[in-house]
């Protein structure tokens, strides 16, 4: 199962990207009666605000979402147009703000940042269950 969607950045995109990743997990659990834990749902939420926000604030133009989905996990796809590569900060209490690479790295089972002709997509993996898979 996947879905896209055009963002055009404005003040309302990033609730809208929560809310449309909220549906996909919603129609997940109707029409494919997979297992979606209330932690997979939360983390989804906070990935997805956090790699919006990011896109609307530092990329000019529409940002593109898209979500995938196996029985295992959600791919949460953020591509915009802006090529640079933004990287994790040092932890630091001080600091007020940009801890968001450092948010979506802690919550996420992997996490793929690509370069593409124009800007950069990103990828990040959440686990639809709480508990650990073997193998």
């Amino acid at each position: 199962m996947r879905a896209g969607y055009a963002l055009d950045g404005d003040d309302g995109c990033i609730a809208d990207a929560r809310h449309h990743a909220a549906a996909f997990l919603n129609k997940a659990r109707a029409e494919h009666r997979l297992t979606v834990s209330e932690s997979a749902r939360d983390l989804t939420a906070l990935v997805v605000s956090e790699l919006v926000t990011n896109a609307c604030k530092y990329a000019p133009g529409p940002v593109l979402m898209e979500l995938r989905l196996s029985t295992r996990s959600v791919d949460i796809v953020v591509w915009d147009s802006d090529p640079t590569i933004p990287a994790a900060r040092t932890a630091d209490p001080g600091r007020i703000g940009q801890h968001g690479m450092e948010i979506v790295k802690a919550v996420t089972q992997e996490l793929f940042i690509e370069q593409e002709p124009v800007g950069k997509r990103i990828t990040a993996r959440i686990a639809l269950t709480d508990t650990p898979s073997l193998g």
